[in-house]
């Protein structure tokens, strides 16, 4: 790190959990966020702010005008505009040190899996079953660590899987494929914009833990936030043995 990094990063550089080496981990970091809406923008501003080097930003849609009233890496003169093009310059006018690489796209199949392959942490930001799987798979098979969160009318939902963890759950454990499982949208229920912001914020916090090391990650765990309560619960998530992603006869 050169001088100005030192400065800059130093609040992060005093905490003894993460200290030099910890920020230089940060620098040196590949992070992969697909789905640039309301997860995924504070999830991506505070990576950035925080000096992750590189982050790939994945999302195949453009900005709307309902999106602003939570998606806060966009502004309103970007409306039309593609999702990861306006993420691309919120990010790189908050830290102009990180490299964004722009993908306007809905990934998958090989696409999906080299850049799942090449990231160190990837952010689930995304709002359907099919890409939330899709991903689950591909982390499960290059090892990757996925930060999967969701946000719905006043509530939202944290899970970590840490798939270098040979005992460690994944997605398809807690919601199996195939199953009658209601996809709800934002579109449709609604959603108190702060809920995406705790959600977004709380990911990038354990993308950054699993990135220096330090602390306990929520693998393992589910935590659940209701937003009109403010009350927080954590339940315990196992493996399931007959996982067809993760199980033993995967």
């Amino acid at each position: 790190m050169n001088d100005d990094q030192l400065l800059r990063y130093s609040r992060h550089i005093l905490l003894p959990e993460i200290g030099v080496e910890g920020q230089q981990a940060f620098i040196d970091a590949r992070v992969l966020v697909i789905g640039a809406g309301g997860l995924g923008s504070p999830a991506a501003m505070y990576l950035a702010s925080a000096g992750v080097g590189t982050l790939v930003l994945v999302d195949d849609d453009d900005v709307d005008l309902t999106n602003l009233q939570r998606q806060i890496l966009h502004t309103a003169h970007m409306v039309g505009e593609p999702k990861v093009r306006s993420g691309e310059v919120t990010l790189g006018r908050l830290n102009p040190e990180v490299k964004v690489v722009p993908l306007q796209v809905r990934l998958s199949g090989e696409a999906l899996m080299r850049e799942v392959a090449a990231a160190d942490v990837v952010l689930d930001c995304c709002d359907n079953f099919e890409t939330r799987h899709a991903v689950n798979r591909a982390c499960h098979a290059q090892r990757t660590p996925l930060v999967s969160g969701a946000a719905i009318r006043f509530d939202g939902q944290l899970y970590v899987f840490d798939h270098r963890s040979g005992d460690s759950p994944c997605y398809h454990c807690l919601f199996p494929e195939g199953e009658d499982v209601e996809a709800v949208r934002c579109a449709v229920m609604g959603v108190f914009a702060p809920i995406t912001g705790i959600i977004g914020a709380a990911q990038a916090a354990e993308a950054l833990k699993l990135l220096a090391g330090c602390g306990t990650s929520l693998a393992g765990r589910i935590l659940l936030l209701d937003g009109l309560n403010m009350e927080w619960r954590s339940i315990g998530l196992a493996r399931d043995p007959a996982c067809a992603v993760c199980g033993s006869a995967a």
